[in-house]
């Protein structure tokens, strides 16, 4: 007989203490972009600023804590120049690759 486990009584999952290496987060920001969501990609960007330090993060991309919190939220609608801004100072990059197209 298995016992009921009550869904309120199991911890709360944050990505932020799972992305431990350079290559967890290439990893993770990789799968979010695959998805195509630029709200979701503005809330990893989030989730990885709040595992390597917030104010770190603020400091390095010259934004402030509470731009940075405001621009990564999952409603937020970030410019280009933010985006790039906060993967700099996280030390990751956006690359481009081809689309992959079945054979005709």
């Amino acid at each position: 007989m298995s016992k009921k486990v009550n869904v309120n009584d199991l911890p709360e999952f944050d990505m932020a203490e799972h992305l431990q290496t350079d290559e967890d987060v290439a990893m993770y920001l990789s799968l979010v972009l695959e998805e195509g969501d630029p709200g979701e990609l503005a809330h990893a960007l989030g989730v990885v600023a709040r595992a390597r330090g917030m104010g770190q993060i603020a400091e390095s991309s010259g934004i402030t804590r509470e731009a940075l919190y405001k621009a990564l939220r999952p409603s937020a609608k970030p410019r280009f120049d933010t985006i790039s801004r906060v993967c700099k100072a996280l030390g990751v990059k956006l690359v481009a690759q081809p689309l992959k197209h079945s054979p005709a």
